[in-house]
């Protein structure tokens, strides 16, 4: 549709560059109007853009223009990643760790074995494909379920388990895909050695390393009198030199990403770095999410030609079915097995469908390793499923939690008394004392918050007066 503008401005690439990103930011923007109607996640907004200015519908994005923002993934999903470290705190571990190894392993044993099957054996997928997509089955997005949790404000045992087990599985999914992508890519070119699996174990333990030793010098590098700007450059800077080195080892940097946030977390027990990225992330997370769809494969999703005798799409669903059901399963007799109460041997699976974000990261990085149309079908499948797996995932996670009874769906408060002068002791007596706490720890008040008190103190002041008026 901006073709002519497009061949005006061939001589200009900078400024095709900045009117395409212009468009992907917008566009993505107004997206998410329509889904927070919908109330839908803002990730499916963005790929369901990215599906749509892209070249298989609107085709507003030069070809150039997306092949050159492969940066643009390493730098999202390091954020993703270092996210996914904030819940991977160890004294929530050591109190779980049992239940959290037991169950996470359960997850994913028959998760992975059910969806290798599904695609090998009755879809009769490449063998390269179909143990890619198994090492990819079982990640869990951090992302949506985080974000469930705190819009419901939910806690207690359940959530502390299903943040663990999300954060132990997606470290474990690093290793299986390095490995995965490793013995498929043999598998292609028709040489497998065990130096070959072997190489990219050690390189990501390189990599942990380099994690750990980033997250205690971070930890060093925020001193109290560091300021917001300054500490986010920092933290930054330090994710970029993760990307890097990643990049230059050959090896995803999100496994050293997630380890450099569980150790800064752990060591220092400052959880507000981790809000000020995800400040700052949102236009970059935008672009990549959207950047997803605009690779993706809409012929291949309902072509049958070299892949399978059933169309993409068929996959797809039943893949979905599948994978459900394998950590529904999984999480089920994990619980079971450590004698969890019925609420969370029920409900716990369900909490964990969330695929987006790491999952399609995955992916692509799994089209670049894999030849020929096998790592297309990989980022194809993976997309679709992420896609649908985010308009219903964060609703059943929201069920499973209200189930569980982690948060009350419809909580009431009794007051002792009815008149105005009671209400407003308690209220005063409640306030003061969240002050008290809150200057007692020097905790930093957002605007949001200060605006909240400010009304709260007018709002007191009135019916104060009000009060004395009356009598």
């Amino acid at each position: 549709m901006l073709d002519k503008l497009y061949e005006h401005l061939q001589g200009n690439q900078v400024a095709v560059i900045i009117i395409s990103v212009s468009l992907i930011l917008f566009l993505g923007f107004f997206a998410t109007r329509i889904t927070k109607l919908l109330k839908l996640p803002n990730v499916t907004a963005y790929v369901a853009t990215g599906i749509i200015i892209g070249p298989y519908c609107l085709d507003l994005i030069p070809t150039q223009v997306v092949s050159g923002m492969g940066f643009i993934s390493d730098i999202a999903l390091a954020f993703i990643s270092f996210g996914i470290g904030e819940f991977f705190k160890i004294g929530i571990v050591k109190k779980n760790f049992k239940s959290v190894a037991i169950i996470t392993l359960m997850e994913i044993a028959v998760t992975s074995v059910l969806i290798f099957v599904l695609t090998y054996f009755v879809f009769n997928l490449s063998l390269p494909v179909s143990i890619v997509l198994a090492s990819i089955s079982f990640v869990v997005s951090p992302v949506s379920t985080a974000m469930t949790i705190r819009q419901k404000n939910a806690g207690g045992d359940f959530v502390d388990n299903l943040l663990s087990v999300i954060a132990s599985g997606d470290i474990l999914g690093l290793i299986a895909f390095s490995i995965a992508v490793s013995i498929a890519t043999g598998i292609s070119l028709g040489s497998l050695n065990v130096e070959e699996v072997l190489l990219p174990v050690g390189l990501n333990l390189v990599m942990i390393a380099l994690g750990a030793v980033s997250g205690y010098v971070l930890k060093l590098l925020m001193t109290a009198k560091r300021s917001n700007d300054n500490r986010l450059i920092v933290s930054i800077a330090l994710l970029f030199l993760l990307c890097g080195f990643g990049s230059a080892l050959g090896v995803s940097p999100l496994l050293a990403c997630i380890v450099m946030g569980s150790v800064y977390v752990n060591v220092s027990g400052d959880e507000k770095l981790f809000k000020q990225i995800r400040y700052f992330s949102p236009p970059i997370l935008l672009i990549y999410f959207v950047k997803s769809g605009l690779t993706f494969n809409i012929d291949a999703l309902f072509s049958s030609e070299s892949v399978t005798y059933l169309p993409l799409i068929a996959v797809c669903l039943i893949y979905i079915l599948v994978q459900t059901g394998g950590k529904y399963l999984g999480t089920f007799l994990g619980c079971k097995m450590v004698k969890k109460p019925a609420k969370t041997c029920n409900f716990f699976g369900l909490a964990l469908i969330p695929q987006a974000g790491i999952a399609i990261g995955l992916s692509e990085l799994a089209s670049r390793s894999l030849s020929g149309t096998d790592g297309s079908v990989v980022q194809t499948i993976i997309i679709s499923v992420g896609l649908i797996c985010e308009i219903f995932g964060p609703v059943l996670a929201d069920f499973a939690l209200r189930k569980s009874g982690s948060y009350e769906s419809e909580p009431t408060v009794v007051l002792p008394d009815d008149s105005i002068e009671k209400r407003r002791e308690l209220l005063t007596k409640k306030l003061n004392a969240i002050k008290d706490e809150i200057d007692a720890s020097n905790y930093y008040r957002s605007e949001n918050e200060a605006a909240f008190m400010e009304l709260e103190s007018e709002y007191i002041d009135y019916n104060k007066n009000k009060f004395k008026n009356r009598r």
